[in-house]
């Protein structure tokens, strides 16, 4: 069973990834990618879906033409788990492409 990330759990595993940032009103992480096209965009989120559906871990997210922003939760434990970390760090890899 996952297990929500303690503060220091929380804030080692948020030094390993960049650019994500705290949620003010909730337990959760965002970030924002931009691409140079809605295509780009599209092809970005399709491989992240691959990786959300092998983590059965989905991410809550919105596009707008060249824009993805992705906010990262465990619903199960009302906040941040290893999961989220897990997702985060294959995102980040993902927009690296």
């Amino acid at each position: 069973m996952v297990k929500k990330l303690t503060g220091p759990e929380r804030q080692s595993a948020l030094d390993q990834l960049t650019g994500w940032q705290n949620v003010e009103d909730r337990d959760a992480i965002s970030k924002s990618f931009k691409f140079r096209s809605f295509i780009e965009a599209f092809g970005f989120m399709s491989r992240v879906a691959l990786h959300a559906e092998k983590l059965n871990h989905h991410p809550e997210w919105s596009n707008v033409y060249n824009r993805v922003d992705i906010l990262l939760t465990t619903h199960d434990v009302d906040g941040l788990s290893e999961l989220d970390m897990q997702l985060a760090s294959k995102i980040d890899r993902e927009a690296s492409r």
